[in-house]
């Protein structure tokens, strides 16, 4: 892929409950979402009488803007996901949500996240002859409520949810439920909603961000809590609480770089997040230039704040193809040398002979960071300097986030001074983990207890990574994906 030095949101989910044509308002609220993942998509509905599913490759609208599709859908209840793909070949066995029958009735699952202990709590489901039929880690929710001995549909939930480890939001519906559940921490999102028809009825919606409210005349009501399980019927909303109270730890990243502007996290506007980061950045890594220029789209935002901060003018010198996806040519060396072309071009009228400050949101390989400096330099640009509107990426992430290995990531391996120097910039600064803290309302970063997981930046990681700490010959010969 040409964005392929990006780090990827891996899910977004949604569900509606009591909402007329369910199906098109999850379509609409998937499109919203259609930026955490770009792989597959799929909506499971419930007519009162029986489930109805339709999975696919590709984007929400190529798989939900036909018809027949649509009509294949009824019913006043769903649920549905988009999928980034981690590993290996994308295929329809592996995606969500997930359905299955058990004693209780039909369960349909979508989740957005990763489990720490997939492969052990797998291995273990295994022996006992459960048979799985995906490489997704969110099978294993599946089967954990498959094999419970507790009766009903929500107990066997608490049952499975209190086995796995790892940040996890997740959706799921029943015959006579929606059901929202997020990890003990609140790493991943999951926000409420509500919606009223033209009946006068009350409808309920479960989603990733506040975006997908927005696209479906939703309002918002509240997060959902870390740790907890609402529970949607016709009786309205219910609140379970199974797991002892923790101090939070929201990803840091998503008011980075994955959520949509547009989005409120946790009470705080994403965008308004941005741009705090942004003038953060300008206190705390200065430089005389001519103009500041975001590389689009994620660092425009940074790049406002940055702006309005140092009293620099604010201009788009980068402008961003917005109808590329995967190359149409034949990848060689040459095309993947200019495939950041097709998505970025240099906008020459705004960089020539001026000193250019470059904002954008993070660092992975460093290769599309080089690329970018190149093609600025090639503009006539008489300065390059980079700054980043997050500390450098030095580690992994295990809990829903694609990342290379740490081997891979630029800032595992090089000081600041050497990515500058790779990279090509005259400069090169990043955000301090403090300073980041603070452009987020925090007094800094409490190193005994801090507000967001950034383990990412710092190695500290809040959840217990059991796969990864097993010895490499008890893994298993297929690996659970992330999704």
């Amino acid at each position: 892929m040409i964005d392929d030095d990006k780090l990827h949101e891996e899910c977004g989910v949604f569900g509606a409950w009591n909402v007329a044509d369910s199906a098109a308002i999850t379509a609409l609220g998937l499109h919203a979402l259609q930026h955490r993942g770009q792989e597959a998509t799929g909506i499971v509905t419930h007519d009162g009488v029986r489930f109805h599913s339709h999975k696919g490759l590709g984007l929400v609208g190529d798989n939900f803007g036909d018809a027949k599709v649509m009509a294949s859908l009824p019913g006043t209840r769903a649920i549905g996901h988009n999928r980034y793909a981690t590993s290996g070949e994308t295929v329809l066995r592996n995606v969500q949500p997930l359905f299955a029958e058990f004693e209780f009735g039909g369960l349909a699952v979508g989740h957005n996240g990763n489990l720490t202990n997939a492969n052990t709590l797998r291995r273990a489901l295994v022996r006992r002859g459960c048979l799985f039929q995906s490489t997704m880690d969110s099978e294993v929710f599946v089967h954990l409520i498959a094999i419970s001995l507790y009766s009903n549909v929500i107990d066997r939930l608490i049952d499975a949810v209190k086995q796995v480890i790892g940040a996890y939001s997740l959706v799921a519906l029943t015959q006579e439920q929606l059901i929202g559940v997020r990890d003990p921490l609140g790493v991943r999102p999951l926000i409420l909603g509500r919606t009223h028809g033209a009946d006068g009825k009350t409808g309920w919606v479960l989603a990733s961000e506040t975006c997908a409210l927005e696209i479906v005349g939703a309002e918002f009501v509240r997060d959902v809590e870390p740790g907890e399980i609402v529970i949607i019927d016709d009786r309205g909303v219910q609140s379970i609480k199974p797991f002892t109270p923790q101090p939070p730890r929201f990803c840091v990243f998503e008011y980075i770089y994955f959520a949509r502007p547009d989005s409120v996290m946790e009470g705080t506007s994403v965008y308004t997040a941005r741009k705090m980061i942004g003038a953060q950045l300008a206190k705390e890594a200065p430089v005389e230039a001519d103009v500041i220029v975001p590389v689009p789209d994620s660092g425009v935002p940074a790049a406002m704040g940055f702006a309005e901060a140092s009293g620099v003018a604010f201009e788009l010198g980068i402008i961003r193809n917005h109808y590329v996806g995967r190359t149409f040519i034949e990848p060689t060396d040459q095309i993947r040398h200019l495939g950041v072309r097709l998505k970025h071009s240099a906008n020459r009228a705004m960089i020539e002979g001026k000193r250019v400050v470059l904002v954008d949101d993070s660092i992975v390989r460093g290769t599309t960071s080089q690329k970018i400096v190149e093609m600025v330099r090639q503009a006539g640009a008489a300065e390059v300097h980079l700054r980043i509107a997050g500390p450098p990426t030095s580690y992994s992430c295990f809990y829903g986030i694609d990342t290379p290995e740490r081997s891979k990531l630029l800032a595992a391996r090089n000081s600041v001074e050497e990515m500058a120097k790779l990279i090509g910039a005259d400069s090169l600064a990043f955000i301090s983990i403090d300073g980041l803290y603070r452009a987020l309302g925090k007094p800094g970063r409490d190193a005994a207890s801090p507000a967001f997981c950034d383990a990412c930046f710092t190695g500290d990681y809040p959840i217990d990574l059991t796969d990864n700490n097993e010895p490499r010959d008890n893994q298993p010969s297929l690996l659970a994906e992330t999704k």
